[in-house]
C-alpha cells in the first residue's frame, strides 16, 4: 500500500514539473496577438502588444521573454525613427532589471541585451561615441554574465561596430578571431551562419563596403576551410574503417570474412571520395556564381551613378542653348522646364544622404498662403479648406512650400465645378506631423499609384507636362526623412499625406 502512495506521488510532483515547464516555454497571448499583427504588417499594434507581453511576462519572474519582446517593440519604434520612444522604454526596462531578484550573472545577461538594443539604434543614427560607450559596456556585462554564447555575441557585434564606422582592419581582426574559435571546435556551420548573418545585416543598413568585406572574407574562408572539412572526413572515414575492421577480428576470425568486409569498406570509401569530389566541384560553381553575381551587382550600381551623372550633365549643357529660344512658344518653356526638372531631380538622388537644415515655421499663415496661390487657378463653386492649428513645427519650409503647391496646383486642375480641395496639418507624435493635400476630382486609378512617383515610366507630350512632378516632390520628402504617399483608404477623389520625422 505504502509503495503504491509512493509511486503515485512522484507521478504528480513530475506532473507538476512539466506543466510548469511548459508555463515558462509557452509564449502568452499577448506575444502571439503582436506576432500575428507584425506579419500583416500592422506595426503600432504590434509594437503595442509586444509591450503588454513584457508586462505580463516580467511581472511573473519569466525576464528573458521579457526582454525578447522589448527588443522587437524597440525595433518597431526606430523603424518609424521615433528613437527618445525607443530610449525611455530601453531606460524602463533597466530599472525593472534592477528591480527584479535575480543573481548578478542573470542581470548582466540582461542588461547585455538592452545595452545591444542601443548599440544598434546608434549605430543607425551614425553616432560613434555613443556606440562605444555601449560597447564598452557590453563588454564588462558580458564579463560578469559569464557565457560562451555571450562572448561569442559580443565578437559578432564588435565586428558590426568596427564595420559599420569605417574600421574595416579592426572588423576583419574581430571576426578572424571568432571564425577561428569556431572552426578550432569543428562547427563550420555556425562559421558559415555568422557569416551570412554579417552579409545581411549590410544589406539591410545598406552598407556597400560592409557587405563587400564580408562577402570576400566568406569566400576567403570557405576556400580554406574545405581543405580541413576534407581531412576531417577523410579521418572519420578512416577511423570507421579502423573501427569496423577491429569489430570484424572480434566477432570473426576468419580470413574470408574479414577481407569481404574489408572490400566493402574500400568500395564504400570510394563512393564517399566521389560524392566528395562531386560535392566539391557543386561548391566551387557555387564560389564562381557568386563571385560573377558581386561583379555584375557591382557593375550596375557603378552604372546607375553613371547615368544619373550623365542625366544630369545632359540637363545643364542644354540650357544655356534653350535659354537663347524664344521662351514664350509653349515648346521652347516645355524644355526649359523639363531641362530644370531633371537637374533639380538629379541634384536630390545624388544628395538623397545629406540632411535637410529646419527651422520653427508658423504653420496657419503658411498653408493660408499656400492655399491664396491658388485661388485664382479653381473652378466655379470649388471649396478651398484649410484646416491648420496656431503651432509652429520644425520643417524645411522650401521642400514643404514646393511639395504643398504642387499639390494644390494638380488638385485645381482635376477638380470640378462645386468639389472640394482640403489643406490640413496634424500632429502625430512627438516627433512626427503629417501635412495632407485632398480633392474630390476624378482620383488616381490604383494600377496607376505605383508609379506616380517614379520617373520616365511613360512618354509624356512636355506641353502637357513631363511627369517629373511627384517623382521630384517624393524625393524631397525622404530628404526629410519623412515620405509622401496617396492614401488608398481615400475613395472620394485624391489624397496625398506628406509625413515627416522631426
Amino acid at each position: 500500500m505504502n509503495r503504491k502512495i509512493f509511486i503515485l506521488f512522484l507521478s504528480l510532483a513530475f506532473s507538476t514539473l512539466s506543466s510548469m515547464a511548459q508555463g515558462n516555454d509557452a509564449k502568452n497571448d499577448m506575444q502571439k496577438r503582436a506576432e500575428s499583427e507584425l506579419e500583416n504588417s500592422k506595426y503600432i499594434t504590434a509594437r503595442y502588444f509586444f509591450i503588454r507581453a513584457y508586462e505580463d511576462y516580467f511581472s511573473k519572474g519569466r525576464l528573458q521573454q521579457g526582454v525578447e519582446c522589448i527588443s522587437k517593440a524597440t525595433a518597431l519604434y526606430t523603424r518609424e525613427n521615433l528613437y527618445k520612444e525607443a530610449f525611455d522604454l530601453l531606460h524602463r526596462v533597466d530599472q525593472n532589471i534592477s528591480a527584479a531578484s535575480q543573481p548578478d550573472s542573470k542581470k548582466a545577461a540582461l542588461y547585455y541585451q538592452v545595452s545591444k538594443e542601443r548599440l544598434q539604434i546608434y549605430e543607425k543614427l551614425g553616432k560613434g561615441s555613443s556606440a562605444k560607450d555601449q560597447l564598452t559596456l557590453m563588454e564588462q556585462q558580458a564579463r560578469t554574465a559569464v557565457g560562451e554564447d555571450l562572448q561569442s555575441d559580443l565578437l559578432y557585434t564588435k565586428a558590426i561596430y568596427y564595420y559599420t564606422f569605417g574600421q574595416n582592419a579592426k572588423g576583419n581582426a574581430v571576426f578572424k578571431e571568432m571564425a577561428s574559435k569556431l572552426t578550432a571546435k569543428k562547427e563550420y556551420d555556425k562559421v558559415d551562419e555568422v557569416y551570412k548573418a554579417l552579409i545581411a545585416n549590410g544589406r539591410r543598413s545598406n552598407s556597400a563596403s560592409m557587405v563587400a568585406q564580408a562577402y570576400s572574407s566568406y569566400i576567403a574562408w570557405k576556400d580554406s576551410v574545405s581543405a580541413l572539412k576534407t581531412a576531417d572526413e577523410r579521418n572519420a572515414l578512416k577511423k570507421q574503417i579502423a573501427d569496423n575492421e577491429a569489430e570484424i577480428a572480434d566477432k570473426d576470425s576468419t580470413l574470408a570474412v574479414r577481407q569481404a568486409i574489408i572490400v566493402g569498406l574500400c568500395i564504400l570509401a570510394a563512393a564517399l571520395a566521389a560524392a566528395l569530389a562531386a560535392g566539391a566541384i557543386v561548391l566551387l560553381r557555387f564560389i564562381v556564381a557568386n563571385r560573377r553575381q558581386k561583379n555584375i551587382i557591382k557593375l550596375a550600381n557603378d552604372n546607375n551613378a553613371l547615368k544619373s551623372k550623365f542625366i544630369g550633365n545632359i540637363s545643364a549643357q542644354l540650357a544655356p542653348t534653350l535659354n537663347k529660344l524664344d521662351s514664350r512658344q509653349p515648346e521652347v518653356k516645355a524644355m526649359l522646364d523639363f531641362a530644370d526638372h531633371i537637374q533639380t531631380l538629379s541634384e536630390l538622388e545624388n544628395t538623397i544622404a545629406e540632411p535637410v537644415e529646419t527651422e520653427d515655421t508658423a504653420i496657419q499663415p503658411l498653408c493660408e498662403a499656400l492655399m491664396d496661390e491658388i485661388r485664382g487657378e479653381v473652378r466655379q463653386e470649388v471649396t478651398l479648406t484649410v484646416n491648420a492649428p496656431k503651432m509652429q513645427a520644425p520643417i524645411h519650409a522650401p521642400y514643404v512650400r514646393h511639395i504643398l503647391l504642387h499639390l494644390l496646383h494638380n488638385a485645381a486642375e482635376y477638380t470640378p465645378e462645386g468639389g472640394h480641395i482640403w489643406l490640413e496639418y496634424k500632429k502625430r507624435g512627438a516627433h512626427a506631423h503629417q501635412f495632407i493635400v485632398a480633392d474630390t476630382g476624378c482620383g488616381i486609378a490604383e494600377e496607376q499609384r505605383e508609379n506616380v512617383f517614379k520617373p520616365f515610366i511613360e512618354i509624356h507630350d512636355l506641353t502637357r507636362g513631363d511627369g517629373l512632378g511627384l517623382p521630384i516632390c517624393k524625393q524631397m520628402a525622404l530628404k526629410m526623412n519623412g515620405d509622401l504617399e496617396i492614401d488608398p483608404a481615400f475613395t472620394k477623389g485624391t489624397r496625398f499625406v506628406l509625413s515627416l520625422h522631426a
